[in-house]
Protein backbone atom coordinates (compact mmCIF):
# COMPACT_ATOMS: atom_id res chain seq x y z
CA UNK A 1 0.00 0.00 0.00
CA UNK A 2 1.23 3.52 -0.93
CA UNK A 3 1.29 5.98 1.78
CA UNK A 4 -1.21 9.14 1.05
CA UNK A 5 0.37 11.89 -0.90
CA UNK A 6 1.35 15.08 1.25
CA UNK A 7 -1.47 17.14 -0.14
CA UNK A 8 -4.36 14.76 -0.26
CA UNK A 9 -7.42 16.77 1.58
CA UNK A 10 -7.23 16.28 5.38
CA UNK A 11 -9.05 17.79 8.21
CA UNK A 12 -7.33 18.44 12.27
CA UNK A 13 -9.63 18.64 15.12
CA UNK A 14 -8.80 19.26 18.79
CA UNK A 15 -9.95 21.15 21.41
CA UNK A 16 -8.57 24.36 23.25
CA UNK A 17 -6.40 23.23 25.56
CA UNK A 18 -3.84 25.03 28.08
CA UNK A 19 -0.65 23.13 29.12
CA UNK A 20 1.48 23.80 32.52
CA UNK A 21 2.03 23.62 36.44
CA UNK A 22 -1.56 24.88 37.76
CA UNK A 23 -4.05 24.40 34.50
CA UNK A 24 -6.55 22.24 36.79
CA UNK A 25 -6.99 25.22 39.10
CA UNK A 26 -8.62 27.09 36.11
CA UNK A 27 -11.56 24.05 35.85
CA UNK A 28 -13.92 26.84 37.33
CA UNK A 29 -13.38 29.71 35.14
CA UNK A 30 -13.95 27.53 32.45
CA UNK A 31 -16.92 25.66 33.59
CA UNK A 32 -18.31 29.52 34.38
CA UNK A 33 -17.72 30.54 31.01
CA UNK A 34 -19.60 27.67 29.73
CA UNK A 35 -22.72 28.70 31.66
CA UNK A 36 -22.94 25.94 34.05
CA UNK A 37 -25.58 25.78 36.73
CA UNK A 38 -24.52 22.26 38.34
CA UNK A 39 -21.17 20.53 37.29
CA UNK A 40 -20.64 16.68 37.08
CA UNK A 41 -17.60 15.59 37.90
CA UNK A 42 -16.54 12.32 36.61
CA UNK A 43 -13.34 10.55 37.79
CA UNK A 44 -12.66 7.27 39.99
CA UNK A 45 -11.39 6.35 43.14
CA UNK A 46 -7.47 6.47 42.72
CA UNK A 47 -7.88 9.94 41.36
CA UNK A 48 -9.94 11.26 44.28
CA UNK A 49 -7.77 9.34 46.81
CA UNK A 50 -4.64 11.09 45.58
CA UNK A 51 -6.32 14.40 45.86
CA UNK A 52 -6.86 16.20 42.38
CA UNK A 53 -10.79 15.68 42.41
CA UNK A 54 -11.08 17.56 45.30
CA UNK A 55 -8.49 20.44 43.60
CA UNK A 56 -11.03 20.71 40.97
CA UNK A 57 -14.17 20.87 43.29
CA UNK A 58 -12.50 23.67 45.10
CA UNK A 59 -11.87 25.22 41.70
CA UNK A 60 -15.53 24.71 40.83
CA UNK A 61 -16.63 25.68 43.90
CA UNK A 62 -14.60 29.36 43.68
CA UNK A 63 -16.73 30.38 41.16
CA UNK A 64 -20.22 29.50 43.28
CA UNK A 65 -20.42 26.23 41.32
CA UNK A 66 -21.92 22.96 42.63
CA UNK A 67 -21.64 19.89 41.70
CA UNK A 68 -22.28 15.99 41.61
CA UNK A 69 -19.39 13.63 41.52
CA UNK A 70 -19.61 9.82 39.72
CA UNK A 71 -16.73 7.88 40.36
CA UNK A 72 -18.02 4.11 39.21
CA UNK A 73 -15.86 3.84 36.51
CA UNK A 74 -13.20 0.93 36.08
CA UNK A 75 -10.40 0.25 33.82
CA UNK A 76 -11.76 -0.35 30.46
CA UNK A 77 -15.09 1.22 31.45
CA UNK A 78 -18.24 -0.39 30.59
CA UNK A 79 -21.24 0.52 29.08
CA UNK A 80 -22.99 -0.65 32.35
CA UNK A 81 -21.07 2.33 33.79
CA UNK A 82 -21.91 5.11 31.15
CA UNK A 83 -25.38 4.56 31.22
CA UNK A 84 -25.40 4.91 35.23
CA UNK A 85 -23.58 7.72 35.06
CA UNK A 86 -26.77 9.06 32.40
CA UNK A 87 -29.09 8.42 34.75
CA UNK A 88 -27.18 10.30 37.72
CA UNK A 89 -26.25 13.18 35.43
CA UNK A 90 -29.80 13.61 34.21
CA UNK A 91 -31.59 13.43 38.02
CA UNK A 92 -28.88 15.61 38.84
CA UNK A 93 -29.90 18.46 36.55
CA UNK A 94 -26.21 18.84 36.03
CA UNK A 95 -25.46 20.70 32.35
CA UNK A 96 -21.49 20.74 31.62
CA UNK A 97 -19.57 18.34 32.49
CA UNK A 98 -15.50 17.42 33.69
CA UNK A 99 -13.67 14.68 33.40
CA UNK A 100 -10.68 14.12 36.19
CA UNK A 101 -8.30 11.26 35.43
CA UNK A 102 -7.10 8.92 32.96
CA UNK A 103 -8.36 7.62 30.02
CA UNK A 104 -10.92 5.59 31.97
CA UNK A 105 -12.99 8.61 33.36
CA UNK A 106 -12.63 10.62 31.08
CA UNK A 107 -13.94 7.60 28.17
CA UNK A 108 -16.93 7.50 30.32
CA UNK A 109 -17.52 11.37 30.97
CA UNK A 110 -17.61 11.51 26.71
CA UNK A 111 -20.03 8.58 26.81
CA UNK A 112 -22.23 10.03 29.54
CA UNK A 113 -22.49 13.27 27.42
CA UNK A 114 -23.52 12.03 23.88
CA UNK A 115 -25.99 9.43 25.75
CA UNK A 116 -27.52 12.36 27.79
CA UNK A 117 -27.99 14.29 24.60
CA UNK A 118 -29.03 11.43 21.84
CA UNK A 119 -31.09 8.98 24.06
CA UNK A 120 -29.30 5.81 22.88
CA UNK A 121 -27.42 3.40 24.66
CA UNK A 122 -23.35 4.45 24.47
CA UNK A 123 -22.90 1.35 22.55
CA UNK A 124 -25.01 2.27 19.32
CA UNK A 125 -22.32 4.46 18.74
CA UNK A 126 -19.69 2.03 17.68
CA UNK A 127 -17.82 2.90 14.85
CA UNK A 128 -17.03 6.13 12.73
CA UNK A 129 -19.58 9.39 12.67
CA UNK A 130 -21.91 7.48 14.33
CA UNK A 131 -23.12 9.97 16.91
CA UNK A 132 -25.58 12.71 15.51
CA UNK A 133 -25.56 15.62 18.34
CA UNK A 134 -22.66 16.66 20.58
CA UNK A 135 -23.08 16.61 24.70
CA UNK A 136 -22.94 19.03 26.67
CA UNK A 137 -19.83 20.75 27.22
CA UNK A 138 -16.57 18.76 28.61
CA UNK A 139 -14.37 19.92 29.97
CA UNK A 140 -11.06 17.11 30.65
CA UNK A 141 -7.89 16.91 33.08
CA UNK A 142 -5.99 14.43 32.08
CA UNK A 143 -3.97 12.60 35.07
CA UNK A 144 -1.68 10.67 32.92
CA UNK A 145 0.61 10.75 30.17
CA UNK A 146 -0.44 8.33 27.65
CA UNK A 147 -3.87 7.88 26.89
CA UNK A 148 -4.28 11.40 25.34
CA UNK A 149 -8.73 11.10 25.73
CA UNK A 150 -8.32 14.46 26.55
CA UNK A 151 -7.84 15.70 22.84
CA UNK A 152 -9.10 13.17 20.73
CA UNK A 153 -12.33 12.12 19.23
CA UNK A 154 -11.91 8.97 20.52
CA UNK A 155 -13.68 6.70 22.75
CA UNK A 156 -13.22 2.89 24.05
CA UNK A 157 -15.90 1.13 25.75
CA UNK A 158 -16.36 -1.93 26.96
CA UNK A 159 -19.74 -4.63 26.53
CA UNK A 160 -19.01 -7.11 29.67
CA UNK A 161 -21.97 -9.34 28.27
CA UNK A 162 -20.17 -9.29 24.51
CA UNK A 163 -16.82 -9.50 25.91
CA UNK A 164 -16.57 -6.50 23.15
CA UNK A 165 -14.47 -3.47 23.35
CA UNK A 166 -15.91 -0.83 20.99
CA UNK A 167 -13.87 2.55 19.54
CA UNK A 168 -16.12 5.14 18.52
CA UNK A 169 -15.33 7.90 16.60
CA UNK A 170 -16.50 11.21 16.20
CA UNK A 171 -15.70 14.65 16.11
CA UNK A 172 -18.61 15.21 18.31
CA UNK A 173 -16.49 12.99 20.97
CA UNK A 174 -13.54 15.88 20.70
CA UNK A 175 -13.81 17.71 24.16
CA UNK A 176 -14.09 21.48 24.39
CA UNK A 177 -11.40 22.46 26.58
CA UNK A 178 -8.21 20.23 28.23
CA UNK A 179 -6.38 21.55 31.26
CA UNK A 180 -2.96 19.52 30.96
CA UNK A 181 -1.28 20.05 34.27
CA UNK A 182 1.66 17.68 33.98
CA UNK A 183 1.96 18.27 38.44
CA UNK A 184 -1.03 15.66 38.42
CA UNK A 185 1.36 12.89 37.27
CA UNK A 186 3.34 12.68 39.82
CA UNK A 187 1.12 10.45 42.03
CA UNK A 188 0.86 7.77 39.53
CA UNK A 189 2.82 4.11 40.68
CA UNK A 190 5.42 3.30 38.11
CA UNK A 191 3.83 0.88 36.07
CA UNK A 192 0.98 3.23 35.75
CA UNK A 193 3.35 5.69 34.63
CA UNK A 194 5.12 2.50 31.96
CA UNK A 195 1.24 1.48 30.65
CA UNK A 196 0.51 4.76 29.79
CA UNK A 197 3.92 6.36 28.51
CA UNK A 198 4.27 2.70 26.28
CA UNK A 199 0.57 3.59 25.07
CA UNK A 200 1.89 7.43 24.00
CA UNK A 201 4.39 5.52 22.27
CA UNK A 202 2.23 3.24 20.54
CA UNK A 203 0.03 6.35 19.55
CA UNK A 204 2.60 8.05 18.20
CA UNK A 205 4.33 5.24 15.80
CA UNK A 206 1.12 3.76 14.57
CA UNK A 207 -0.05 7.64 13.83
CA UNK A 208 3.06 8.43 12.03
CA UNK A 209 2.18 5.30 9.76
CA UNK A 210 -1.38 5.53 9.34
CA UNK A 211 -2.52 5.32 5.85
CA UNK A 212 -4.29 8.74 6.71
CA UNK A 213 -1.65 10.46 8.13
CA UNK A 214 -0.68 14.14 6.94
CA UNK A 215 2.26 16.44 7.10
CA UNK A 216 0.56 17.95 10.51
CA UNK A 217 0.10 14.88 12.05
CA UNK A 218 3.61 13.89 10.99
CA UNK A 219 4.84 16.87 13.05
CA UNK A 220 3.29 15.76 16.56
CA UNK A 221 3.73 11.98 15.82
CA UNK A 222 7.70 12.36 15.61
CA UNK A 223 8.23 14.95 18.20
CA UNK A 224 6.01 12.70 20.20
CA UNK A 225 8.26 9.87 19.99
CA UNK A 226 11.19 11.69 20.62
CA UNK A 227 9.63 13.14 23.54
CA UNK A 228 8.54 9.67 24.58
CA UNK A 229 11.78 7.54 23.92
CA UNK A 230 14.65 9.12 26.47
CA UNK A 231 11.84 10.31 29.38
CA UNK A 232 9.73 7.88 29.99
CA UNK A 233 12.97 4.86 31.53
CA UNK A 234 14.17 8.21 33.15
CA UNK A 235 10.40 9.06 34.73
CA UNK A 236 10.20 5.28 36.14
CA UNK A 237 13.35 5.46 37.27
CA UNK A 238 12.90 9.14 38.78
CA UNK A 239 9.13 9.54 39.37
CA UNK A 240 9.18 12.59 41.30
CA UNK A 241 11.19 14.31 39.11
CA UNK A 242 8.45 17.36 37.19
CA UNK A 243 10.82 17.95 34.30
CA UNK A 244 10.32 14.64 33.00
CA UNK A 245 6.99 14.59 34.26
CA UNK A 246 6.27 17.59 32.08
CA UNK A 247 8.33 16.48 29.18
CA UNK A 248 6.19 12.84 29.28
CA UNK A 249 2.65 15.34 29.25
CA UNK A 250 3.92 17.40 26.23
CA UNK A 251 4.75 13.76 24.59
CA UNK A 252 1.49 12.74 25.28
CA UNK A 253 -0.18 15.13 24.05
CA UNK A 254 1.60 15.59 21.34
CA UNK A 255 0.94 11.54 19.92
CA UNK A 256 -2.80 12.09 21.00
CA UNK A 257 -3.17 15.09 18.26
CA UNK A 258 -1.07 12.65 15.85
CA UNK A 259 -3.40 9.65 16.37
CA UNK A 260 -6.61 11.78 17.27
CA UNK A 261 -6.82 13.20 13.43
CA UNK A 262 -4.52 10.24 11.65
CA UNK A 263 -6.13 7.13 13.75
CA UNK A 264 -4.01 4.50 14.33
CA UNK A 265 -3.08 0.93 13.32
CA UNK A 266 -3.49 -2.94 14.15
CA UNK A 267 -1.69 -2.71 17.04
CA UNK A 268 -4.44 -0.62 19.18
CA UNK A 269 -7.23 -2.89 17.22
CA UNK A 270 -5.49 -6.09 18.70
CA UNK A 271 -5.55 -4.36 21.79
CA UNK A 272 -8.99 -3.60 22.04
CA UNK A 273 -9.73 -6.55 21.41
CA UNK A 274 -7.98 -8.16 24.49
CA UNK A 275 -8.91 -6.02 26.49
CA UNK A 276 -12.46 -6.99 25.60
CA UNK A 277 -12.32 -10.17 25.63
CA UNK A 278 -9.69 -10.48 28.30
CA UNK A 279 -9.93 -7.37 30.76
CA UNK A 280 -6.31 -6.98 30.29
CA UNK A 281 -4.75 -3.34 30.42
CA UNK A 282 -4.25 -1.18 27.34
CA UNK A 283 -1.05 0.19 27.37
CA UNK A 284 0.13 -3.45 28.52
CA UNK A 285 -1.72 -5.18 25.39
CA UNK A 286 0.06 -2.43 23.29
CA UNK A 287 4.05 -2.98 24.51
CA UNK A 288 3.21 -6.65 24.09
CA UNK A 289 1.82 -6.18 20.14
CA UNK A 290 3.52 -2.94 19.35
CA UNK A 291 6.93 -5.16 17.71
CA UNK A 292 4.97 -7.98 16.42
CA UNK A 293 2.57 -5.31 14.26
CA UNK A 294 6.13 -3.19 13.44
CA UNK A 295 7.32 -6.23 12.02
CA UNK A 296 4.29 -7.68 9.97
CA UNK A 297 3.95 -3.71 8.61
CA UNK A 298 8.03 -2.59 8.18
CA UNK A 299 8.47 -3.72 4.45
CA UNK A 300 5.09 -1.82 3.33
CA UNK A 301 6.39 1.96 4.79
CA UNK A 302 10.07 1.24 5.43
CA UNK A 303 10.68 4.61 4.95
CA UNK A 304 8.38 5.33 7.57
CA UNK A 305 9.90 3.33 10.47
CA UNK A 306 13.16 4.51 9.11
CA UNK A 307 12.34 8.09 10.26
CA UNK A 308 10.60 6.88 13.58
CA UNK A 309 13.99 5.03 14.64
CA UNK A 310 16.06 8.31 13.33
CA UNK A 311 13.39 10.46 16.42
CA UNK A 312 14.49 7.78 18.77
CA UNK A 313 17.85 8.56 17.97
CA UNK A 314 19.16 6.01 15.80
CA UNK A 315 21.89 5.97 13.75
CA UNK A 316 20.86 4.18 10.86
CA UNK A 317 23.36 5.62 8.37
CA UNK A 318 25.46 2.57 6.16
CA UNK A 319 22.90 0.16 6.79
CA UNK A 320 20.66 -1.86 4.34
CA UNK A 321 17.20 -2.48 4.42
CA UNK A 322 17.41 -5.34 7.02
CA UNK A 323 19.70 -3.58 8.99
CA UNK A 324 17.90 -0.83 9.61
CA UNK A 325 15.10 -3.02 9.97
CA UNK A 326 16.87 -4.80 12.88
CA UNK A 327 17.87 -2.25 14.62
CA UNK A 328 14.33 -0.32 14.42
CA UNK A 329 12.74 -3.00 15.87
CA UNK A 330 15.24 -4.06 18.52
CA UNK A 331 15.27 -0.36 20.05
CA UNK A 332 11.72 -0.65 20.17
CA UNK A 333 11.87 -3.93 22.09
CA UNK A 334 14.52 -2.48 23.83
CA UNK A 335 12.85 0.61 25.42
CA UNK A 336 9.26 -1.41 26.21
CA UNK A 337 11.58 -4.04 28.24
CA UNK A 338 13.48 -1.19 30.00
CA UNK A 339 9.73 0.20 31.28
CA UNK A 340 9.71 -3.27 32.76
CA UNK A 341 7.43 -4.93 30.06
CA UNK A 342 9.03 -8.00 29.96
CA UNK A 343 5.33 -10.63 29.96
CA UNK A 344 4.09 -12.12 26.87
CA UNK A 345 0.08 -12.81 26.11
CA UNK A 346 0.56 -16.09 27.80
CA UNK A 347 1.58 -15.15 30.82
CA UNK A 348 -1.34 -12.51 31.25
CA UNK A 349 -3.35 -15.70 30.50
CA UNK A 350 -4.55 -15.59 27.15
CA UNK A 351 -4.33 -19.28 25.51
CA UNK A 352 -3.97 -20.43 22.16
CA UNK A 353 -8.03 -21.17 22.10
CA UNK A 354 -8.23 -17.54 22.74
CA UNK A 355 -7.00 -16.07 19.03
CA UNK A 356 -9.37 -17.12 17.00
CA UNK A 357 -11.81 -14.98 18.66
CA UNK A 358 -9.72 -12.20 19.74
CA UNK A 359 -8.64 -12.50 15.86
CA UNK A 360 -12.09 -11.67 15.14
CA UNK A 361 -12.84 -8.96 17.08
CA UNK A 362 -10.01 -6.97 16.31
CA UNK A 363 -10.28 -7.22 12.73
CA UNK A 364 -13.43 -5.56 12.95
CA UNK A 365 -11.61 -2.44 14.80
CA UNK A 366 -11.95 0.67 13.17
CA UNK A 367 -8.42 1.79 13.98
CA UNK A 368 -7.96 -1.80 12.04
CA UNK A 369 -8.68 0.18 8.74
CA UNK A 370 -5.85 2.43 8.66
CA UNK A 371 -3.25 0.52 9.18
CA UNK A 372 -0.72 0.93 6.55
CA UNK A 373 -0.51 -3.03 5.49
CA UNK A 374 -3.98 -5.08 5.04
CA UNK A 375 -4.11 -8.31 7.46
CA UNK A 376 -6.40 -11.28 6.72
CA UNK A 377 -7.75 -13.30 9.76
CA UNK A 378 -4.76 -15.80 9.62
CA UNK A 379 -2.61 -12.65 10.00
CA UNK A 380 -4.00 -11.21 12.77
CA UNK A 381 -4.02 -14.73 14.66
CA UNK A 382 -0.23 -15.31 13.83
CA UNK A 383 0.77 -12.11 15.33
CA UNK A 384 -1.38 -12.63 18.49
CA UNK A 385 0.72 -16.17 18.52
CA UNK A 386 4.29 -14.60 17.96
CA UNK A 387 2.92 -12.49 21.60
CA UNK A 388 2.27 -15.77 23.39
Amino acid sequence: MTHPDSYELRKFVSPEFVFGSGALHLAGRYAKNFGANKVFVVSDKNVIDAGWTEKVIESLEEEDLSCTVFSNVTPNPRAEEVMQGVDLYKREDCDVIVAVGGGSPIDCAKGIGIVSTNGRNVMEFEGVDQIPVPGPPLICIPTTAGSSADVSQFAIITEVSTHRKAALVSKMLVPDTSLIDPDTTVTMPKNLTANTGLDALTHSIEAYVSNASSPITDLFALNAVSLITPNLPEVIRNPDNKEYRGKMMLGSLEAGLAFSNASLGATHAMAHSLGGVEDLPHGESNSLLLRHVMEFNYDTVPQRYERIGEAMGLNLAGLDHTGKKTVVLEAVASLIEACGRKETLGQLGVRQEHLPELARQALKDACMVTNPRPMSLKDVETIYERAL
